[in-house]
């Protein structure tokens, strides 16, 4: 099948908006509280929703949509591939980041875009950050984005790991932001519709992941000695999110909300 520019954005944004719907159903049910949604126009053309819960369990989760199109600034274009001939660009995406009230939940990162300049790619991935390490929970966190990853090519899991193990990663102080995950760009092989495939098993299988392990053990007593590791945890996230990552920049260079740039900050962190 041979799809239209056109047709493969209008598909790329709605999947990102009806994977928001299920993330949000889904927290829902799980903390029994209800997001709080805002929209957001962008700069050039588009826009953005927020949608933001702080509840019993979820002690602050924001699940943001955004389409937006526009033009790259002259400083910024030649960091952008296809921009040679062109500096406009459209894109949209879905990005999500989980922090727990219980110390004993990892936070979750997850986000995938679709990106169209004079080329189009896809682009994310998901990683997870304990703050009380569980190599149990490591390993079947693993286990099963290889098994998503898998269904779409063999070398998937094992490059996407050591890309996700490079980026996340606080060079600063020499240590890793959490336990890993996947982490990719620039994903056009020649077949969208088996590209797409890929983006949309990952987006149902984090799901899944974050499901189960919030069932799991979000009701598991923890101490104040926990809720101290936690913090300063979300320190070490806070700094990798405005020193290092890549996302906050581009949002920051297109013209984006401020305010859903800035929503995967933790509500609270410290520093020793």
């Amino acid at each position: 099948m041979t799809r239209s520019l056109e047709e493969k954005k209008d598909l790329a944004s709605r999947w990102f908006r009806s994977l928001r719907d299920q993330f949000c159903g889904a927290f829902e049910e799980l903390d029994g509280g209800k997001f709080e949604r805002k929209k957001w126009d962008h700069k050039g053309s588009g826009g953005g929703e927020i949608s933001l819960l702080k509840g019993k369990v979820f002690e602050k989760v924001g699940v943001n949509i955004s389409t937006v199109s526009g033009e790259f600034s002259d400083d910024f274009k030649s960091q952008i591939k296809g921009t040679e001939k062109s500096a406009e660009y459209w894109a949209s995406g879905i990005s999500l980041v989980a922090h727990m009230q219980s110390p004993k939940v990892p936070a979750f990162h997850f986000n995938t875009r679709f990106l169209a300049t004079g080329e189009n790619w896809f682009g994310g991935g998901t990683d997870m950050t304990p703050s009380i390490p569980d190599d149990k929970e490591t390993k079947l966190f693993h286990a099963k984005l290889k098994e998503a990853c898998d269904k779409s090519d063999d070398n998937y899991y094992s490059d996407f790991k050591k890309n996700c193990d490079e980026y996340f990663y606080l060079a600063h102080r020499d240590e890793p932001r959490g336990v890993g995950g996947i982490f990719f760009d620039h994903l056009n092989t020649g077949n969208w519709e088996d590209d797409f495939d890929f983006v949309k098993e990952l987006g149902s299988t984090t799901l899944n992941i974050i499901k189960e392990t919030v069932s799991e053990k979000k009701d598991l007593n923890w101490t104040e000695e926990d809720k101290e590791q936690q913090l300063l945890k979300r320190g070490r996230y806070v700094e990798f999110n405005l020193i290092w990552d890549r996302g906050t920049l581009f949002g920051l260079k297109t013209g984006g909300s401020t305010e859903a740039i800035l929503m995967s900050m933790p509500p609270s962190a410290k520093w020793k």
